[in-house]
């Protein structure tokens, strides 16, 4: 028998997410996922219980005995798991979008086998390492760089903020080639480093007490370790479109995580205002709780569409390097509404949703991250813009809803808002009033996403309802860039600022 057959049975799909999520809230149930999650990290006999499910198979390909990596079916687990706890479905995520996937796509064939062996057999994991202190969002100025002798590359260089620091078996590491000159290339490198190889382990100089998703070790790696050449991703053209295709594809699968998520804060707040009786009456006879449970239903319809829509267009036989208005649309705006689905739910909820040890007090705090990792939101609002502003000019076109009814993306969805969005944009614009624009213009990709969801047999109702939750949002959005003015922090507040003084 090939060592990578697996001996899992190939159960259909929906037999294999059913047992997993019934076993994963059997499990948290009787672990108490709220106690657990007080402390750091997941006790090993509870990581071993999640990782004998075999969550990690729908990302390892066939050949090699996992479930095929079908879009539909990652995001699937991710959504599961995400609904029982957002760092254990962000765990998953991390494995699949930033390693598996990669590794599958742009690996040496001759260390796959062994790799996802490992997965399969022994429930391995594994990250990836962008990030710098110094360096943040600004990647291609990363200083961790690689140097090739006697067959093998050794890099060196400093990463932090790694999902699953100290905890993963396995790392793609990014560094640039150092060349005869002591320069370091304008291209970016990916590498796999063992870390059950003694040259190939990275030093962990300082956990960080991160306040959220207690359940991920995050910290600070010194990275001095060698390589064997087949550890080097292949690209099909450079290093830097194959990072762009691979953090494309990550926000690309975002929804997944967001989509339990949502559904959780959704059906935990609808209980709660069911259930809790003021005067006469339950909360659901207040206005203003019709209006936020409706809100919170908006987020979990438009995280539908675009788990819908991520299921054909984000596989790995799909290039989407050039996807990014698409991709930032998406992570930005379903992490947007993973925060504000926590702090409804927390509103909600009173007095006791203010807690760690409840699903949406610790929500609040484990959704805040993921405005940040992987490109903060405002910097992917702006790069939205950006991009369509920049193709507006190209098509020498000055009107902002004639401009998107020429483009596949928004061109079903603009005919919903043609009202609001005639308008011409003719001069530069502030990067707040570009962050708005952003905001905007993702809220319309993701209803034309929405609208071939709903083509296919989708709720009318709750599509209806998110079409003019949108309206309204993109009404506040419009007011905000026309009512912007040129405010602007001043240099020295120490002069006639003492209230006490007067």
């Amino acid at each position: 028998m090939n060592r990578s057959a697996s001996d899992l049975p190939q159960t259909p799909y929906s037999e294999f997410l059913n047992h997993f999520t019934t076993s994963i809230a059997s499990l948290f149930e009787k672990e108490n996922i709220d106690n657990l999650s007080l402390s750091r990290g997941l006790p090993p006999s509870v990581w071993k219980e999640v990782m004998n499910l075999k969550p990690l198979s729908v990302a390892v390909p066939k050949e090699f005995g996992g479930r095929g990596m079908i879009v539909k079916e990652c995001l699937g687990i991710l959504s599961a798991a995400s609904y029982e706890s957002l760092p254990l479905s962000l765990t998953f995520g991390i494995n699949i979008a930033l390693f598996l996937e990669p590794l599958a796509k742009y690996g040496n064939e001759a260390v796959k086998e062994d790799i996802f062996w490992h997965f399969l057999k022994y429930g391995a994991m594994g990250g990836l390492m962008i990030t710098e202190p110094d360096y943040g969002s600004d990647a291609l100025n990363m200083r961790t760089q690689n140097e090739l002798k006697d067959n093998s590359y050794h890099i060196k260089g400093t990463k932090h903020w790694q999902g699953l620091t100290g905890m993963a078996d396995y790392w793609l590491i990014t560094s640039r080639n150092l060349n005869a000159e002591g320069n370091l290339g304008r291209d970016v490198d990916f590498f796999i480093a063992d870390t059950h190889q003694r040259e190939q382990n990275i030093e962990v100089v300082e956990y960080y007490d991160n306040a959220g998703l207690y359940m991920i070790p995050y910290g600070l790696n010194k990275i001095d370790i060698k390589v064997p050449e087949q550890n080097k991703l292949i690209p099909e053209t450079t290093g830097l479109k194959m990072m762009l295709d691979i953090l494309h594809r990550s926000r690309l699968q975002f929804p997944g995580m967001g989509m339990g998520f949502l559904k959780r804060m959704m059906d935990d707040s609808m209980k709660q205002c069911k259930e809790r009786i003021v005067g006469t009456s339950n909360l659901l006879a207040l206005d203003q709780v019709q209006y936020q449970i409706a809100r919170l239903q908006s987020f979990f319809t438009l995280s539908s569409a675009m788990c819908a829509k991520s299921c054909s267009i984000s596989g790995i036989e799909n290039d989407v390097s050039g996807s990014g208005i698409h991709a930032n649309s998406m992570k930005a705006l379903v992490t947007d509404m993973m925060q504000e689905a926590a702090q409804i739910n927390v509103q909600l909820s009173g007095a006791k949703g203010y807690r760690i040890s409840h699903i949406g007090g610790r929500g609040i705090m484990d959704s805040r991250p993921f405005q940040i990792f992987e490109g903060s939101n405002e910097m992917l609002y702006t790069q939205i813009s950006e991009g369509i502003l920049k193709d507006m000019r190209k098509k020498k076109t000055e009107n902002f809803g004639t401009y998107l009814a020429q483009d596949d993306k928004t061109r079903e969805a603009v005919k919903l808002y043609n009202k609001e969005l005639d308008f011409t944009i003719n001069n530069p614009l502030s990067q707040r009033k570009m962050i708005d624009l952003g905001k905007i213009i993702a809220r319309i990709i993701t209803i034309n996403d929405l609208l071939e969801l709903n083509a296919s047999g989708f709720d009318q109702e709750l599509t209806d309802n998110s079409i003019q939750m949108v309206r309204h949002e993109i009404g506040v959005l419009l007011s905000s860039i026309s009512h912007h003015q040129n405010l602007n922090a001043l240099n020295d507040i120490s002069d006639k600022s003492d209230w006490k003084a007067f």
